[in-house]
């Protein structure tokens, strides 16, 4: 049964997952529109970023919240996830573009200096490329249906009955299921060899013997970064509900993300230039490709505390509890920023 009822779960039930699902779409989905214009002109990096983000996140709040409503055809995860990916192929280029030149750049030989004229050169072209991408997706049929069909839900939205449960008896239902994703994926053990039924940290790996495991496994620890952002932007949907034992959790697993996508970056930027050098950019970028090699293993030292942390029991129980542990009954609260 579907009810066609705004103000039945938005005004006269505060606490309803309904009210919660609405928030959050109305939320993510006025923080997106809202660069759009910025981003259309091509003249802030930071409106991309924070288009980006958004589309991000109202597709984390569409896939979570979908099962308590009944949305348009063009609402959907796999529309919002490909207007998203085209403006995140443009921000990534302007993310290597900003490590090149502030990063890495002044720390280079003259010589290596003027090498890097010729990876700007590229860059540059491949950007006009992604922002003619990003310019044809703003005026797609896909991203008008999409933008035009969902505010007319927010207008008068259409509820699955499941919506009028509270959120407190859905929360750990709706919760869990990532955490466990999270804590089951593979990336977590790379890295790592088994001592009887234990776990432990290689921790003697040299620069280049990393290199060859970020070569041949770095697609699994780049899953394991989106898979730890897919948990944070679903746990933020509900940080107001919970303690700041929640919120330290939250900022738990924003660290894992935020290291291994630098990690990621820096891997990402080394097979860029190769690609562009047709070889080991030790050859050309000496001094570079040391910087870079350095920095992947400064990293990787960073990385190994919070990943020995994961992998312990403990945390990974108490992670559990703490979102088991619902408040009975709070006040109302709203979606945070």
């Amino acid at each position: 049964m579907k009810l066609a009822t705004k103000d039945t779960v938005k005004i006269a039930h505060k606490n309803t997952t309904g009210n919660w699902a609405y928030q959050a779409i109305e939320k993510y989905f006025e923080k997106t529109i809202k660069w759009e214009k910025s981003v259309k002109k091509d003249e802030d990096a930071e409106a991309l970023h924070q288009m980006r983000v958004g589309m991000r996140r109202l597709r984390t709040a569409v896939s979570r919240f979908g099962i308590f409503l009944s949305l348009p055809k063009s609402v959907s995860e796999k529309n919002i996830a490909k207007i998203a990916r085209t403006l995140g192929s443009l921000r990534d280029l302007d993310v290597q573009k900003d490590l090149l030149e502030n990063d890495y750049q002044p720390y280079l030989p003259k010589q290596e200096q003027k090498s890097l004229h010729i990876v700007f050169t590229q860059l540059a072209k491949h950007r006009e490329i992604a922002a003619n991408d990003v310019q044809n997706i703003l005026k797609h049929e896909l991203y008008k249906s999409f933008k035009h069909e969902l505010q007319e839900w927010l207008d008068k939205p259409i509820y699955q009955n499941s919506a009028f449960l509270p959120i407190q008896q859905v929360l750990s239902d709706l919760l869990l299921p990532e955490v466990s994703q999270f804590f089951l994926h593979p990336g977590w053990l790379i890295g790592t060899k088994f001592l009887d039924s234990d776990v432990a940290l290689e921790t003697n790996w040299t620069s280049k013997e990393l290199e060859f495991h970020l070569e041949s496994q770095g697609e699994i620890l780049h899953s394991l970064r989106k898979q730890a952002k897919r948990l944070r932007y679903q746990m933020e949907l509900f940080s107001n509900l919970y303690s700041e034992d929640y919120s330290s959790l939250i900022s738990e697993v924003k660290e894992v993300q935020e290291i291994l996508g630098l990690l990621q970056d820096s891997v990402i930027l080394n097979d860029w230039l190769e690609n562009i050098f047709k070889s080991d950019i030790s050859n050309q970028l000496g001094r570079l490709n040391t910087l870079l090699m350095g920095n992947r293993y400064q990293l990787w030292q960073q990385w190994q505390p919070l990943q020995a942390k994961f992998l312990n029991f403990e945390t990974k129980q108490n992670f559990r509890l703490s979102i088991l542990q619902v408040p009975p009954s709070f006040q109302t609260g709203e979606i945070p920023q």
